[in-house]
């Protein structure tokens, strides 16, 4: 991904490059994208973050750039923007030599391919998209979503400017394959050149060679301070008209209701850790940051943190805050309209998974799988053993950390928010 043309789609949210990752936040303030917006300052937190995992992890950061972004989301987003989600996206290289995926909120990944377009939405989730996929034909894009979950179109060809790394403005950014451009010689390939954050530089691509070069040099835009590099197209609106699926504003509202009403409020008996965590008391390490708990303070009310995460064959993942009813259609069941249980649908084309197949029920500090009847059941797999166990009708089981869980053809997995030692 380094040595690809990134190329901004202009708008008004924050777009950066940074170790050869793509970083999308949205600005949704009412004023002008400025350095001490709230998007600004978590692009520049999620930018340290993408930093420090290429460091580490220089052949392919994707896994710890999505396994940071969701203890960063956890433990320091509420610090930059208390009471109002941020949406963010991450397109970084994985390991195996495509794109990880990392999205949260109302923000989108567009993969372009020979044939067709694919679309990951971050909306669609729980919690986050994290997936790995392969680096598309034509190009990668990544934008926050406008109003009514729009995004803009994906530009026909790729243009002549390109991000080479920091921070600009824009409704996101197009990352384009390393093919040769129609009509360009197959022998011109971009070449990125490394600057510093935070300023943002746009350089045009090289041009068509010319007979004589000392008559037809090469021109480029100079660099931007970085006030105005953020400022300079505020003025501009998100454009396109993709005709992406809108997301259900009555299944919104009542996810919102749902995580205000249960999750926020449930108060129960536990510690708090260093850092003034809530913690389940049984545990060693605190719940949300994995930092140790003094095991001898005094037990006390507190109010009951997310107790973890389920996470799919496909690494989509869906953050345990409150009951929840898992299915290929639970939208419509009566658990989700009648007794308020967050629907998390699950894709499967094997035909053995139920509308509503099983619910997850958060108790004092467990997670508990019910199996609702569906027809080909439920089965978990324990983690250390080899066998499925099918789980009777409308009895709970108590999940305990890496325990995988088998709906239709659909594998999950049960794990902890934050993995101890020190999160």
């Amino acid at each position: 991904m380094k040595d690809q043309q990134v190329e901004v789609v202009a708008g008004a949210h924050a777009v950066a490059r940074v170790a050869g990752a793509l970083i999308v936040v949205a600005h949704r303030e009412s004023e002008r994208l400025h350095p001490e917006s709230t998007a600004v300052r978590a692009l520049e937190a999620l930018a340290g973050l993408v930093r420090e995992a290429a460091r580490q992890s220089p052949r392919g950061p994707g896994a710890l750039v999505a396994r940071q972004s969701t203890r960063w989301l956890m433990k320091h987003a509420e610090q930059i923007s208390p009471g109002v989600p941020i949406d963010f996206g991450i397109l970084s290289a994985a390991e195996n030599g495509g794109v990880a995926i990392f999205l949260h909120g109302n923000v989108t990944a567009v993969l372009a391919g020979a044939v067709g377009i694919e679309q990951f939405r971050g909306s669609d989730a729980a919690f986050t998209v994290d997936r790995v996929a392969a680096f598309p034909a034509r190009a990668l894009a990544l934008f926050a979503d406008g109003a009514q979950g729009r995004i803009p179109e994906l530009p026909a060809d790729r243009g002549i400017g390109r991000l080479v790394e920091g921070i600009a403005q824009g409704a996101g950014a197009v990352i384009w394959s390393a093919g040769p451009r129609a009509g360009r010689p197959a022998t011109e390939t971009p070449v990125a050149q490394p600057y510093p954050l935070p300023t943002a530089r746009i350089d045009p691509e090289p041009r068509e060679p010319q007979p004589d070069p000392e008559e037809h040099s090469e021109t480029s835009v100079h660099e931007p301070d970085r006030h105005h590099a953020l400022t300079q197209q505020g003025d501009l609106e998100d454009s396109g008209t993709n005709p992406a699926p809108r997301p259900d504003p009555d299944l919104q509202a009542r996810l919102e209701a749902t995580a205000k009403a249960t999750s926020l409020v449930v108060k129960v008996m536990g510690f708090k850790c260093a850092r003034a965590h809530p913690s389940d008391p049984r545990a060693a390490f605190c719940t949300v940051c994995g930092m140790p708990v003094d095991q001898t303070q005094a037990i006390s009310e507190v109010v009951r943190p997310p107790l973890g995460m389920l996470i799919l064959d496909d690494g989509m993942t869906y953050m345990l805050a409150t009951d929840a009813v898992l299915g290929r259609d639970p939208e419509h069941s009566e658990a989700a309209q009648k007794r308020g249980l967050v629907p998390l649908k699950v894709e499967d084309s094997s035909g053995g998974m139920s509308r509503a197949h099983a619910e997850i029920h958060l108790m004092n500090w467990d997670v508990a799988l019910v199996d609702r009847g569906s027809t080909n059941g439920t089965r978990t797999r324990m983690p250390g053993y080899r066998d499925w166990v099918r789980l009777s009708p409308n009895q709970p089981m108590i999940l305990v950390p890496g325990t995988e869980v088998m709906i239709g053809n659909r594998v999950l997995r049960y794990e902890p928010a934050a993995p101890p030692p020190f999160g």
